[in-house]
């Protein structure tokens, strides 16, 4: 190497195949060890640890992925003729493409709908689209999908009650921009508010806590998850002088409960909280677009007293790339709101640039399916749901399902590579399983067969399955000093 540039023959090396290169193989990946909160491996007290039931538990991170990350390379400068560098690169991307077939046949922890076919769109990906600013004034840079945002936002507009004239909104990058943007209107409405959210709230509503410097009550929860209102309530007298701002949870991130709207706001009226000091920001990330379509579900409505309202477009509705639809009232926008004379726009969003594909994606799967199609989806997922749930009780394991939930929680498996065989998702001593319109009758029994079959040899000396009471409750617990 000669002035940190490689040599022609070592990049030619590089480039050149070996003749048991098999393109259609899949990537092998080492199983994560524990790994240290910094960079010193040996630093035994920066070992990440959870609370479980009193004690700690090593948290297991995934695998550092410098170890095996794809470099970039220069071309060689005969690369026109010979073409090495455009097979190196085919033959790399197909085997990827493999590993992502492999991996998606075990997916089940995570809230994403893979069940999707937008071929139709492929016409469209050769061009650069970006919607940077309001969605609802065009800015000079005339490659954008406005009119298709615009269509998106007004059929969420419709399912969550509010009209054309008394919202505003725009399609995220993801859900944590929706809470972030949903949390920073309420803080921009309520300078001096404090923000209150369960403890089982999505992460990134404490990171919008931080990023805001805004002081932070952490409420309670239930054995299912869903927010304390007895503590709320508590919390609330504490600080009764200052406005309320409040997260609420349409779907929690670990057991999927649903916090009581109805009862956050008759407490915070209780409390001496007219509706001039709170505001109420709805995170229906998975479930708030699986709700509406539930029967005798609460509704999730702007005729309640609620602020805004977020859902991510990649989980339930299938979209191939992360995103997500934020609505609030305009009387709340205004104080967001600036005029650039750059764009010949205004601009209210977090993010600035954003992905005028996504629109596309989201307007076109909302046409496919309608109304009726999500309905049908839901009540798939459920029935689906309650299948996993009773299997997984019949096999003496624990497991809870909440009412209004595709979120199926039970004991967590005892081996870290089964966890990521399967890309569970775990907190202390228990999993999820998140039922999504792509997870099968035929996936769920092929996990069953799996997880009864190695637990079977996870406790052949003898030993017991973690307690779940703290975490399920005793009706849901079925270990031996609860069965």
């Amino acid at each position: 190497m000669v002035g940190g540039a490689l040599e022609s023959d070592q990049i030619l090396a590089m480039l050149t195949l070996n003749e048991d290169f098999d393109p259609m193989a899949v990537v092998a990946e080492p199983l994560p060890s524990p790994v240290t909160n910094g960079i010193g491996a040996d630093d035994e007290e920066s070992l990440k640890k959870t609370e479980v039931n009193g004690g700690e538990r090593e948290m297991v991170l995934g695998r550092n992925v410098h170890t095996t990350s794809l470099a970039v390379t220069e071309p060689e400068v005969n690369d026109e003729f010979t073409g090495d560098k455009e097979a190196y690169m085919a033959s790399v991307l197909a085997r990827y493409r493999k590993t992502l077939v492999e991996r998606t046949k075990n997916h089940l922890g995570y809230p994403y709908n893979l069940d999707f076919d937008y071929g139709a769109l492929g016409q469209l990906q050769h061009f650069s689209i970006n919607n940077l600013g309001d969605p609802f004034i065009e800015s000079n840079y005339g490659v954008h999908s406005r009119p298709f945002e615009v269509g998106v936002l007004d059929w969420f507009a419709r399912l969550w009650e509010i009209e054309r004239d008394d919202y505003w909104g725009y399609i995220t990058n993801c859900g944590t921009e929706g809470n972030l943007h949903g949390i920073l209107v309420g803080r921009e409405v309520f300078p001096d508010g404090i923000l209150y959210a369960s403890r089982e709230s999505h992460y990134s509503v404490f990171k919008a806590a931080r990023m805001y410097r805004m002081e932070c009550e952490k409420v309670d929860t239930l054995i299912s998850g869903e927010i304390d209102c007895d503590d709320f309530r508590q919390k609330l007298m504490a600080n009764k002088d200052k406005p309320a701002i409040l997260n609420v949870n349409i779907g929690t991130t670990v057991k999927g409960a649903v916090d009581d709207l109805d009862l956050v706001i008759k407490t915070l009226e209780e409390c001496g909280f007219s509706h001039d000091r709170f505001y109420i920001h709805c995170d229906g990330a998975l479930f708030g677009l699986m709700m509406p379509f539930v029967k005798r579900a609460p509704k999730v409505t702007f005729n309640k007293p609620i602020g805004s309202v977020s859902v991510s477009g990649h989980k339930f509705v299938g979209c191939p790339m992360p995103c997500g639809v934020q609505i609030t009232r305009m009387e709340h926008i205004k104080v967001l709101s600036n005029n650039v004379e750059y764009l010949a726009s205004r601009d209210a969003t977090i993010m600035g640039s954003r992905n005028g594909h996504a629109p596309l994606f989201l307007w076109y799967t909302l046409n496919r399916k309608g109304y009726k199609g999500f309905q049908k989806e839901v009540q798939k997922c459920l029935r689906n749901a309650h299948y996993l749930k009773d299997r997984l009780r019949e096999a003496g394991i624990s497991a809870m399902l909440n009412e209004l939930s595709s979120t199926v929680v039970f004991e967590r498996p005892k081996d870290e590579e089964f966890v990521r065989r399967w890309q569970l998702a775990c907190q202390g001593d228990i999993a999820h399983v998140v039922v999504m319109p792509s997870v099968t009758i035929d996936k769920l029994d092929n996990f069953l067969k799996d997880l009864v079959e190695h637990r079977s040899v996870w406790y052949a000396d003898g030993s017991q399955p973690p307690c779940l009471v703290s975490e399920v409750g005793t009706h849901n617990c079925i270990c031996p000093a609860h069965k």
